[in-house]
């Protein structure tokens, strides 16, 4: 009977030798000099290099990553020896037409014309401003209210201006609008309203014009040509919201919303009507078609364009990390893709209602009070939507 005890205890001294090793190991770790001093090593890089992309918007991307990553370049990914389809360094100020991509793009002499224009002026960013308003901004205002429109538009823009646009204070708050506009080109059958335009522009003083094509596909140009605007002329601009011209935005409920915000929540405020997990239409009869030769992949959260909320410190760094991402022919995917760019992603807020209301509400008063924007609405239903909330008989308990 004595051995097989003997084993037993043998045994069970093993035992807490080994659970005190481990416990003694534990208890020291990281006490010695040795162990201070020394960093851990990773044991893959967190740099990886890209895998080669057919569709012509990745391979832009890659290319300007690898231009402007210097972790990339330390570890010798460096403009010498990259890929021969990445070899050539991007001009992102050029405005003369790329036909390479007629030969780069796979399947370039089958696309509508629409994506051939978009394609040629991809690289260009700098228009001419024809129209401007350099004072607008002698005071800081609270709120700037940018109002993406086109010419022949200017009944939205002076329902507008009568209702929830209307400059100078607003609940007690500073508010500035100005209309982007690009040109209503001869191609696309626009009469010729330029003259209507300037006098427009002379009696309000609230519209910015750009010498470009204002077409669907360049509402990213619009956003772009803005940004470096706004930077320069207003610098100083507390919050900013960016939208259409055929919305109704409370802007009283906004300024309140705003007024109330912490100072760290206001620093990097960007919400709207949040879309995720969306990616490109390849339908052609859809307007958003993208085809698999331009961009492959799952859109970035993003802010439908219909209108968005950000703070004026956000968009100085928009401008700036836009310079780093292509352009896209969705304006509000390609401010999706700035914002996962810098790391952040925009906040959903269930007061912007892109998509519009249930029918049954949108004539009762009380539905618009604590909504932040409803798309779409005519220049009929601004006004009259707007004089509902500024009637002091309102009640809406």
């Amino acid at each position: 009977m004595q051995g097989p005890r003997r084993k037993v205890k043998v045994m069970a001294m093993m035992t807490m030798v080994f659970l005190f090793i481990v416990v003694e190991v534990s208890r020291n770790a990281g006490k010695g000099s040795s162990s201070k001093n020394k960093s851990l090593v990773p044991l893959k890089r967190f740099w990886a290099k890209d895998l080669p992309s057919d569709a012509y918007w990745n391979r832009q991307q890659q290319q300007i990553n690898y231009i402007n990553n210097r972790n990339l370049e330390k570890l010798n990914y460096t403009i010498d020896n990259l890929p021969d389809w990445l070899n050539d360094t991007v001009s992102l100020d050029s405005c003369d037409p790329d036909y390479r991509v007629t030969t780069q793009v796979k399947d370039y002499n089958s696309l509508p014309d629409r994506f051939k224009d978009f394609l040629l002026y991809m690289r260009c960013r700098s228009y001419p401003i024809v129209v401007d308003q350099p004072n607008i901004c002698k005071k800081q205002p609270f709120l700037f209210l940018a109002i993406k429109s086109l010419v022949p538009h200017f009944d939205r823009r002076q329902a507008i201006r009568e209702s929830w646009g209307k400059v100078g204070r607003i609940a007690n708050r500073s508010v500035v609008t100005v209309f982007l506009l690009g040109n209503a080109a001869t191609e696309d059958h626009f009469p010729d309203l330029s003259k209507m335009l300037h006098h427009e522009s002379s009696i309000h003083r609230d519209i910015l014009q750009w010498d470009y094509r204002d077409t669907f596909f360049n509402l990213t140009i619009k956003e772009v040509l803005f940004l470096e605007w706004l930077s320069t002329r207003c610098p100083g601009a507390n919050f900013i919201f960016k939208g259409d011209d055929d919305v109704f935005v409370n802007t009283i409920h906004i300024i309140d919303f705003l007024t109330n915000l912490s100072n760290a929540k206001a620093r990097e405020l960007f919400v709207g009507d949040v879309i995720t997990n969306a990616g490109p239409h390849r339908d052609k009869k859809v307007k958003y078609f993208i085809p698999e030769s331009m961009f492959v992949g799952m859109y970035p959260a993003y802010a439908g364009g219909g209108g968005y909320l950000f703070s004026g410190q956000l968009a100085q760094r928009l401008h700036n990390i836009s310079k780093l991402v292509p352009l896209y022919p969705i304006d509000d995917v390609y401010t999706g893709m700035c914002l996962m760019k810098m790391g952040l992603a925009p906040e959903k807020h269930k007061g912007f209602r892109t998509f519009d209301i249930e029918e049954k509400y949108r004539d009762n008063a009380c539905a618009y009070k604590s909504l932040m924007l409803v798309h779409p609405r005519s220049p009929q239903h601004m006004i009259k939507i707007w004089a509902w909330l500024n009637d002091p008989a309102l009640n809406c308990q």
